[in-house]
Order: structure tokens, then sequence, then C-alpha cells
């Protein structure tokens, strides 16, 4: 900590890179992290790569990140746009639209960034998508990972219980919308008057961009139809495989919302349990926690909470 000390700035650093062939991406780097894409010389530090879920982008996990490497000062945080999301919605992508695809997209990425993540984090959509990264990984793995799967399972979505914004529902909604809109506040009195809730409107206008030329005309940072077949794709797929056979140096972290219960059917988290027990291989595991006080958005809802249980996976580098 005295090293930390030192420096004038604790401020953690950011960057991107610009044209981005594969994926749109930033690095938020902790104090004491030197490398850079710029001079890959220097060691590389202990990488984690954050993921999004349906309809959000990398700047979901901006804050979040931030506190992370201010907490671990060596560790740098990858967060990435995912295929059809935010930058790389500009981005023309190759194959079907889908989980696996989206998985491919993030392996491909740290393959040409030269980085072998040792902490995989995805929220909903992006759990899935961590599973299929595993999934797909070369074997044996390079070094052991932990793997975050937050507010997801691995099979059935059960998404639009209890009163929420079903995904599929708002998905079709932004698709009448047209490609240019007046204003956010034009989103907004769209989505409410179709019966979403004012957060998930609000939340949505986080995805326009100012048309260049035509302000204050605002067009979508998201491939709408890409994002409807990606959301097919999430239903559809089924990677308890994966849980239940676990790879060796594969830990898999699964955290339940307390109050998102009705995602978790009782035979899921059964099944999640049974493959605790059955992950004896050494150096593999599969373990349940549970967010209290949090819904669906665990790192908006409880951000306190979610650090709190992420901790472990960072300490000791």
């Amino acid at each position: 900590m005295a090293v930390v000390e030192e420096r004038p700035i604790l401020i953690p650093e950011t960057f991107e890179r610009s044209a981005p062939k594969i994926l749109a991406y930033e690095f938020v780097q902790g104090p004491l992290v030197r490398w850079s894409e710029r001079d890959r010389s220097i060691c590389k530090p202990p990488t984690a790569v954050l993921l999004h879920g349906i309809l959000g982008s990398r700047r979901n996990w901006s804050t979040f990140s931030k506190r992370l490497a201010q907490a671990f000062p060596s560790w740098q945080f990858l967060l990435i746009d995912l295929r059809c999301h935010g930058e790389s919605s500009f981005i023309d992508m190759q194959g079907p639209n889908s989980v696996a695809s989206a998985a491919r997209d993030v392996l491909r990425l740290v393959g040409d960034l030269k980085l072998t993540p040792r902490v995989l984090i995805g929220h909903s959509f992006g759990g899935k998508v961590a599973l299929s990264m595993v999934d797909q990984a070369a074997k044996p793995l390079a070094r052991p990972v932990q793997l975050w799967i937050l507010d997801a399972t691995p099979g059935t979505v059960r998404a639009g219980g209890n009163g929420e914004d079903h995904p599929a529902e708002l998905i079709a909604a932004l698709n009448e919308m047209p490609n240019e809109v007046p204003s956010r506040r034009y989103v907004i009195n769209t989505l409410t008057r179709k019966g979403f809730s004012a957060a998930v409107a609000q939340w949505m206008t986080t995805n326009l961009k100012p048309v260049e030329g035509a302000y204050p005309a605002f067009t979508w940072s998201l491939n709408l139809q890409g994002i409807s077949e990606m959301y097919q794709s999430y239903e559809a797929t089924d990677l308890w495989h994966v849980v239940e056979d676990i790879t060796q140096g594969v830990h898999c972290n699964f955290l339940r919302a307390e109050r998102s219960l009705h995602r978790w059917a009782h035979e899921d988290v059964k099944r999640i349990h049974m493959a605790e027990a059955l992950a004896t291989t050494e150096g593999a595991g599969v373990e349940m926690h549970v967010l209290e006080d949090a819904g669906h958005w665990v790192h908006a809802d409880n951000p306190d909470g979610l650090f709190k249980i992420l901790t472990k996976s960072f300490l000791g580098f």
C-alpha cells in the first residue's frame, strides 16, 4: 500500500482502442498496472473480463469496475461491448447472432490481445456467454479461471415474471420505433405508454447516440435485429453440461439475486447443488451464492454486497 500511496493519482486508468476489428472494448486498470497495448513488453497483469446482459453495453460495468480497480490495484478489467451492442453494433460481424458466436468473439478478442483472463464475470445473457467461453476454450486451460454467472442459469430462461419487463417484448417495442428519434424523452414516453417501467425506459436511453449533423436527433447504438436473434439463442441455449462436467481449473460461481425468485426454479438450484457435490476434481468446483437485497440488476441494486462476494476472486495476486 505504501507504493500506492506514493502515486499522486489513485484513480484507475481507463483507455480504449480506436477502430476495433473484433469488438469494442476498454480497459479499466488499477494504479499499479503498467502494461498497455502500446507496450506489451511489460509483464501482463491479472485480468478480469466483464460481460453485460442483453440490451446493455460495457458502460453498465464502468462504475463497478473502477471500484474493483481501486481495491485491487495490480489488476486490470476488460469491459466489452458484445456483438450487436454499443460500439460493437457498428462492426460487421460474421456468423449467426447467438450465445456461442458472442463467446467466440470474446475468445478471439482476448487472443488478439494475448491475454489469459483469470476471472470471467457475466451478468444475465453475459453469464451464458461466459459459460460458452469455457465450453469452447482449448483444453486443458492455460491457467485456472474463476467464473461468475450473475443471476442466470445454464438452461431455461425465466424472464418477465413478478411484474418485470420481458426482454423479448422490450426488443419488439424498440423495433417498432423509428431508426431516428427526436429526443430521449420520446423514448421514455413511448415505452412507458406501452407498459414498461420508467426505470427500464430511462435505461434504454443510454443506448442512444446523437445523429451527426442532425442534432437533436438520436439513433440507436444497437443492432436490434441481431439482438432479437441473440435473445432467442439465449432462451434456446442449454449449457448444463459445462456445469455438470466442470473443466479442470474452472471454479464456476452462480450468484442468485434474493429478489429474483422467478428466475430460479427449485430444480435449477437443486441441480447446481448436485453439481457442487460432483465437482470433486482437484482445481475445479461449482458454488452457489445469494446476493441479499437485490433484484436482477445486481451491480446497481446492491453493489456493496456484490463487491464483497466477488472479492475472493481477486485476492492472492
